[in-house]
């Protein structure tokens, strides 16, 4: 087996790996650079995996040893030149030289390790691979810093970054602010492989928090939402006023423009379009196809111009960490299967809101899945949601953000659109879950 088909039976199986379901025809190693010579060594490689008429580039931090302890087994990829070759990410003896180049500013081959002017970086430490992302992969090294490598990279502006450098500019007390990056070059642009950022030490992601409260609920007979320990209500309107102030600072740092009524009605087109792309992937979503329709139509019926600017992209309860001095914002580089330009593109910032209320719906339904007493308990969820998403609502209103109670319009088109694209992914992906959105379309 060559070098290349070790590496691609091995990538197919990572939890990152974008091309699942798709054949994979061709890789191939398109750079490669030593970062550390010897046993352990470290190299770090970018390849192109084809499928067909499309390819994606992704990077891998190779690490090999002629004997792999037991520590570092799981992550075995196969064996080169004699050695063992492993995903080196996991190799903290490997990884504190990353750590130390981006302190030090330094270039090794094609990689250049950038320092952001100020930053403290603690050095020589050791580092622990998070679990459970599903793009990239983060390191945590001690308890000052998080480095987040993407394992898919493309060529150009990497939007994770350039909103977290420009809000730090700012001073948003909202985000982690960035120590440094790592960068090469593809298609005679910049690519960003990895970002160094503060580490959130003894914060809780929002997920967790919702997902505590929905448990409190729903073991606690007889009550309803607001009526048990466990109450997100408050911590839901403190992460709307939250969410308000980080579009602000978006604004100021992107500037702002207007949705021309024009502009809405082809809004209201592309949904339309992946309504129909939507309904042909599963049928059941036809049963509320005019329902869904007659939102579209309305919104298409705009004639005041849309507030527009830079917005999140990707938000959900996931993408939010409670702090001991409040909510912190993350993972700004948008919905990752989006094209670039798009990713980058102003928006109405009701699409953030709309993205939150969503994931609300989802920390309430998904405990429901396989539960017996579902049906008693679905009123139960359905008074959490509400009661949590108009808490977020009246945060996010009276910190100065677009009022979602005076566009429900908008915000009822966005939130049945972003239901019709959760539709399209849990049935690829996980179908078990396809009853969250189909059940709230149903209710919206």
């Amino acid at each position: 087996m060559t070098f290349e088909d070790t590496l691609a039976t091995w990538l197919v199986k990572q939890r990152w790996f974008a091309g699942k379901g798709r054949t994979v025809h061709d890789l191939a190693v398109v750079a490669d650079t030593e970062i550390i010579p010897g046993d352990p060594g470290l190299r770090h490689l970018i390849v192109t995996v084809s499928h067909g008429a499309t390819s994606d580039c992704y990077q891998l931090f190779i690490g090999s040893r002629a004997r792999l302890p037991a520590r570092l087994r799981h992550v075995r990829i196969g064996t080169h030149s004699g050695l063992q070759i492993y995903d080196g990410l996991h190799d903290t003896a490997l990884t504190r030289i990353l750590l130390d180049s981006i302190a030090a500013d330094r270039s090794v081959g094609t990689l250049r390790f950038c320092r952001v002017p100020g930053a403290e970086i603690e050095t020589g430490l050791d580092s622990l691979v998070l679990t459970g992302e599903q793009s990239n992969t983060s390191l945590v090294f001690g308890e000052s810093a998080i480095f987040k490598v993407f394992r898919r990279v493309t060529a150009g502006p990497n939007p994770d970054l350039e909103v977290s450098l420009a809000l730090a500019e700012l001073g948003s007390s909202h985000i982690a602010e960035p120590f440094g990056w790592v960068e090469t070059r593809m298609d005679g642009a910049p690519a960003v492989l990895a970002i160094l950022s503060r580490y959130l030490r003894a914060a809780a992601d929002g997920w967790a928090l919702a997902g505590t409260s929905v448990r409190d609920l729903y073991a606690t007979e007889g009550a309803r939402a607001g009526e048990v320990g466990g109450d997100f209500a408050g911590e839901a309107e403190r992460l709307g006023a939250a969410t308000a102030q980080v579009h602000r600072d978006l604004a100021e740092a992107f500037g702002r423009s207007e949705l021309a009524p024009e502009a809405i009605r082809e809004l209201a087109e592309q949904m339309f379009r992946r309504l129909d792309i939507a309904i042909a992937a599963v049928p059941e979503l036809a049963a509320y196809a005019d329902k869904i329709g007659n939102a579209f139509s309305n919104l298409a019926k705009l004639t005041d111009p849309v507030p527009a600017q830079r917005v999140h992209g990707d938000y959900h309860l996931g993408q939010v960490m409670r702090t001991q001095t409040g909510w912190v914002v993350l993972d700004f580089e948008g919905e990752p299967a989006s094209p670039l330009a798009q990713r980058r593109a102003r928006s109405s910032p009701l699409r953030d809101v709309a993205g939150m209320l969503r994931s609300f719906e989802y920390a309430a339904g998904h405990q429901l899945l396989n539960r017996p007493d579902a049906a008693i308990l679905a009123p139960k969820a359905s008074g959490w949601v509400r009661r949590n998403g108009d808490a977020f609502c009246a945060g996010y209103a009276a910190a100065g953000g677009l009022d979602p109670a005076q566009n429900w319009v908008l915000l009822r088109a966005m939130l049945l659109d972003k239901a019709v694209y959760e539709v399209i992914y849990e049935a690829r992906n996980r179908p078990t879950w396809l009853s969250i959105p189909l059940e709230s379309i149903a209710e919206l």
